[in-house]
C-alpha cells in the first residue's frame, strides 16, 4: 500500500478547481505527487515528467530481467 500524506490527495472536485497550481507544484517538484479521489475511491495519481520517465524505465529494465529468467 503506498504512503501519502493529506496533502497529496485531492478530490477530483479540488483538482478540477486547482488544476493548475496542482500541475505547476508537481512539475516543479514542490510536491512529489497527487492522489485523485473520486466518490471515495483513489481513482488516479499524477506525477512529473521526471519520476514517470523514471518508473517507466524502471518497468523496462525489470521485464527485461522477469523475460531473461523466464527463457533459462
Amino acid at each position: 500500500m503506498a504512503k501519502f500524506s493529506k496533502d497529496e490527495i485531492y478530490t477530483a472536485t479540488q483538482m478540477v478547481r486547482n488544476f493548475s497550481s496542482i500541475l505547476n507544484d508537481i512539475s516543479q517538484a514542490k510536491k512529489k505527487r497527487a492522489f485523485i479521489v473520486k466518490n471515495n475511491r483513489f481513482e488516479a495519481v499524477m506525477i512529473n515528467m521526471e519520476e514517470y520517465e523514471r518508473l517507466s524505465e524502471a518497468i523496462t529494465l525489470l521485464e527485461a530481467i522477469y523475460n531473461r529468467k523466464k527463457e533459462s
